[in-house]
């Protein structure tokens, strides 16, 4: 994993074979995603060892889709196959979008993806300017989704996003949300603590009672994420709690400078940590990849400044900006900030 050592979540069992389980669960699937049974053309873009490829593929053959499978995501490659595939819906990632959004405006105009229906997105925050730019380009044909391997999940139409711009969506039908403080107590709506997810199913870690134990409080567990809930039980993520920055004691998440840095034209890749400070006890760092043809140095690291002190509270901007060539993203898309906080606090 991106956060530490890989884990091994055991589902419990549903009490009946697969098929039987699959047959209860499709209705559900149908109903809330709107996919429609053998009608479809999906396309896998990323690996197919990661749970929500995997699973999203498998509900396409099971409804009777063709399914289409991408070596290894290129942005040209997507929309090559997309155009010739008459593509209906797929699972993508949210750095998918920024790569596809870096294309040339007369690359991205040359491919017709007006057959998408569904584009399914998760697995990392997504700036609010990468997605409104994406329903501009594609239409409302973005869902998204919050969930883990551990269960239970939110989900928003794109209709929805758009009234809410940043939600991550409601509980999906059978599961509920709940933000609690570190004492376990229940939060308003507006105030940010950690959320909670209850489904029906649970889980255990494998060979890791203790781990099991610490995740949940009553039927309730938690993968470590922060956020709130709006006063119609719609989710804000923050961000994960081992990814906070505490810089002369305020909190700063990260997602929200990254969320800035990725509106620059400048900027390809962006991660921001929190190193080791001696007098405010973490600095604000980001670690840049430039975008395509873009130089690094002292002249832009002044510049992505500037640019986040116009759109963020003084301390909450960078007080170091770094350049990267590549950004250490896992292939599913995720970042290890683990490696970039070990890497750049040595260096």
């Amino acid at each position: 994993g991106t956060t530490g050592r890989p884990k091994g979540v055991r589902p419990r069992l549903p009490g009946c074979e697969p098929e039987a389980d699959l047959a209860r669960r499709l209705p559900t699937v149908v109903a809330q995603y709107g996919l429609t049974p053998g009608d479809g053309v999906h396309l896998v873009v990323s690996p197919l060892y990661h749970s929500a490829p995997a699973r999203h593929a498998g509900w396409a053959l099971h409804l009777g889709h063709l399914v289409v499978v991408m070596d290894r995501f290129t942005p040209e490659g997507a929309l090559e196959l997309i155009q010739r595939y008459r593509v209906t819906d797929s699972f993508m990632v949210p750095i998918m979008f920024q790569r596809l959004l870096a294309l040339p405006e007369e690359t991205r105009k040359a491919y017709d993806t007006g057959s998408l229906r569904q584009v399914f997105h998760a697995g990392a925050p997504c700036p609010v300017e990468t997605k409104r730019r994406m329903l501009e380009w594609w239409g409302p044909v973005l869902y998204e989704f919050y969930s883990s391997t551990e269960g239970g999940g939110t989900f928003v139409r794109p209709e929805e996003w758009l009234a809410r711009p940043g939600t991550v969506g409601r509980a999906w039908l059978g599961a509920q949300v709940r933000i609690l403080d570190d004492d376990g107590r229940e939060l308003p709506p507006g105030k940010p603590g950690t959320v909670y997810l209850r489904n029906g199913d649970g889980f255990e870690y494998h060979k890791d009672p203790a781990k099991t134990a610490a995740a949940y409080r009553g039927d309730f567990f938690t993968v470590g994420d922060v956020g709130y809930l709006d006063e119609d039980g719609y989710l804000y993520l923050l961000d994960r709690r081992t990814d906070l920055i505490i810089s002369g004691g305020v909190n700063i998440y990260p997602a929200e400078v990254e969320g800035v840095l990725q509106q620059h034209p400048a900027v390809g890749d962006v991660v921001v940590v929190g190193l080791p400070d001696p007098e405010w006890g973490q600095r604000v760092t980001a670690v840049v990849e430039p975008a395509a043809g873009v130089a690094p140095g002292a002249e832009l690291a002044a510049e992505l400044t500037a640019f986040c002190r116009e759109r963020l509270a003084g301390y909450k901007c960078p007080r170091e900006v770094r350049f990267a060539e590549r950004l250490p993203r896992t292939p599913t898309g995720k970042l290890s900030r683990a490696h970039i906080r070990a890497e750049y606090a040595s260096g």
